[in-house]
């Protein structure tokens, strides 16, 4: 059904009647002036095979032609509604910059489910590197992929990192990660099974977190066994983000900051031993 459509489609295009300069001209001032819906379909109408033309150029990218079509009959409508008519340019000239542009943004967007071209020389990266490579081996001059490489990056100003990226993307279609494998016991199994994550397994990280909040609750039964002073110098100098100074702390409670460290000591050793009466597995080992 697809191609019988396309087909009626381009019949109709090549039956329909070439624009001399004047008329084009006045059909373009009734439309852009008048908004006369019957001037702006005889112009369309007039230049779809313009649209065709273009959309072959751009059909070994697979995608589908009557997609490229009405993709290009976007961006000819676009033209009409931005063409000038007082500029004494010819409409498909104009046209022609549109058409190219949409059929370029759809192939860029449904060619690939990772976003390719997304300046303007990978744009013209993307479409010209094929071209380039083939005139390159037809002519011979060059012969090793590093020398099309550098002929292409030099021809479109890009690094030749880029060329060699973008001819490897070329190289291959998008593969599903659910897409089925077999493996050598004839087992079928999907190919993300094969992929390697450097993350923590889950029951590692369940396990984790598990861990954690015990060791917290330990550490805030055996911080009851501090008094006041001792709970305020170990929170502020160890239980803080910031840690706070010797001396800053000094300044806060009026001593020295030589006792202050001296009550962080005996601080630290009631928590070790209050730990370890508690939880005696968390006794250092000889």
């Amino acid at each position: 059904m697809e191609n019988s459509a396309r087909q009626r489609m381009i019949k109709a295009a090549m039956k329909a009647p070439y624009l001399e300069r004047d008329e084009e001209h006045e059909l373009a001032v009734k439309w852009k002036q008048g908004k006369d819906q019957d001037a702006l379909h005889r112009i369309t109408t007039a230049h779809m095979r313009l649209v065709i033309s273009m959309a072959a150029k751009f059909r070994n990218f697979g995608l589908s032609m009557s997609d490229l079509i009405q993709e290009g009959h976007v961006g000819l409508l676009e033209a009409a509604a931005r063409f000038d008519p007082e500029r004494e340019v010819r409409f498909s000239t104009y046209a022609t910059w549109w058409i190219r542009a949409s059929m370029q943004d759809f192939i860029l967007r449904n060619w690939s489910i990772v976003r390719g071209g997304t300046s303007s020389a990978q744009k013209a990266l993307f479409f010209n590197l094929r071209r380039l490579r083939a005139k390159l081996q037809r002519t011979g001059d060059s012969t090793s992929t590093a020398d099309v490489y550098r002929e292409v990056a030099l021809a479109l100003k890009v690094p030749e990192s880029d060329v060699a990226l973008m001819d490897s993307r070329l190289a291959g279609s998008d593969s599903s990660l659910n897409a089925p494998l077999k493996t050598d016991n004839d087992q079928a199994t999907e190919r993300i099974e094969f992929l390697v994550s450097d993350a923590p397994l889950p029951d590692d990280v369940v396990g984790e977190t598990i861990d954690g909040e015990r060791r917290s609750a330990w550490l805030e039964q055996a911080l009851m066994t501090l008094n006041g002073r001792e709970l305020q110098i170990l929170r502020q100098r160890r239980l803080s983000e910031d840690g706070a100074t010797l001396e800053s702390l000094g300044e806060t409670l009026g001593i020295s900051k030589e006792r202050v460290r001296q009550i962080e000591s005996r601080a630290l050793e009631k928590l070790r031993t209050a730990l370890v009466e508690k939880h005696p597995e968390l006794q250092p080992r000889p």
